[in-house]
């Protein structure tokens, strides 16, 4: 009689420990969404950083391909500007211009400056998205002539 009296008093206490269960695994299940999202915008921008270097070796390329041409400033823009004209230097900045903006957002955009011995290439684009990052992010690329 006396065990019948303990166990109604005890009713409900194995619901209590399953809903703490529950609350734990689920805390557990946030802290890992939190974890895989944070991973993915990592992962976001170091492709992005990667695809930024692809596209300065790209027009590292074409200056190879025209180096008078380079030491003579004809592929120097402003991130601002637009090239202009018919020369090789022109074209080879237009179509860089767009896979940057193709590849990495349409903020994306790109300056060279070269002089007799050295240019140097600078890819800008926005990478809000990437963890801690700041809205513009720069690669810069220097190459000897």
């Amino acid at each position: 009689m006396k065990l019948m009296q303990v166990l109604k008093k005890q009713s409900g206490v194995g619901l209590i420990e399953v809903l703490i269960a529950v609350l734990v695994l689920a805390i557990g299940l946030l802290g890992l969404a939190g974890l895989q999202m944070t991973a993915l915008r990592s992962n976001q921008s170091a492709a992005e950083r990667s695809v930024g270097v692809i596209q300065s070796y790209s027009i590292i390329e074409a200056i190879r391909a025209d180096v008078n041409g380079a030491k003579a400033g004809a592929f120097n823009i402003a991130k601002d500007a637009n090239p202009s004209g018919n020369s090789f230097a022109a074209s080879s900045i237009g179509f860089w211009r767009a896979q940057l903006k193709a590849n990495l957002g349409a903020d994306a955009t790109g300056e060279i400056s070269c002089d007799s011995a050295r240019c140097e290439i600078v890819v800008i684009w926005d990478d809000s998205r990437g963890l801690a990052g700041s809205a513009s992010q720069q690669l810069i690329t220097e190459v000897l002539l």
